[in-house]
């Protein structure tokens, strides 16, 4: 199912959709060695629109990554409704707000600059310069990519969805390809506006992703 060509609104959410997700888990492991700050910095995706309190993101990928004794500590700074430029602006802010520097930042920012049709050479100044900071602080990056909805065109999607890797590239991030690639054409795993996951649509994604997080966090000595 195509993704519907509607900008993540800063509005009253949806009703969360009822799930019966996986928070029903194994008693986690034991976290092991000292804490793992991580910031996932971006829109909606992040924020957790139209979940229940721990159902976001985030929420999930923290639970998932200290089930593997990774003690981590995810910063939710998602923002719905968020475009690069919005993000661009508040970063500075919400780096130095941060108790701890993070060792990591979750990237996932663009999808509003799509779906409102902004132009993507715009979208790709403002990650990079996002990139471009974050390198400068000596701050890996996972970079979670979109793709442009097919009703854009082939056009835009042929000047936006190479933004992605190009960057990923350039500033060595680890890229996941296309975020929502684990719920797109699957209408149960997805919110009423065919945008957002559901919390079982976000367990896939947690799924999906959690290998690059853990993969992506900074080696420790004797670890």
């Amino acid at each position: 199912m195509p993704l519907l060509l509607t900008a993540c609104d800063k509005g009253a959410p949806p009703a969360p959709e009822q799930s019966t997700s996986a928070v029903d888990a194994p008693p986690a492991i034991p976290v092991m060695g000292p804490e793992r700050p991580i910031l996932a910095f971006g829109d909606s995706l992040l924020a957790g629109y139209g979940l229940e309190d721990g159902e976001s993101y985030p929420a999930r990928l923290e639970n998932a990554l200290r089930a593997r004794g990774i003690n981590a500590r995810i910063t939710n700074a998602g923002v719905s409704g968020d475009t690069t430029s919005a993000g661009l602006e508040r970063l500075d802010f919400t780096l130095k707000s941060q108790s701890v520097k993070p060792e990591l930042v979750i990237l996932s920012l663009g999808g509003n600059d799509m779906l409102r049709s902004l132009p993507p050479e715009q979208t790709r100044q403002n990650l990079e310069a996002i990139l471009k900071r974050l390198k400068g602080d000596n701050i890996r990056v996972v970079l979670l990519g979109m793709m442009a909805a097919p009703n854009l065109g082939k056009d835009y999607a042929a000047q936006f969805n190479p933004i992605y890797p190009q960057l990923a590239q350039k500033y060595g991030a680890v890229l996941v390809p296309f975020f929502l690639q684990p719920v797109i054409d699957k209408p149960d795993l997805l919110q009423k506006d065919h945008v957002h996951p559901t919390a079982i649509g976000i367990e896939e994604i947690v799924t999906a992703t959690v290998d690059d997080v853990a993969d992506a966090l900074p080696k420790k000595a004797g670890g």
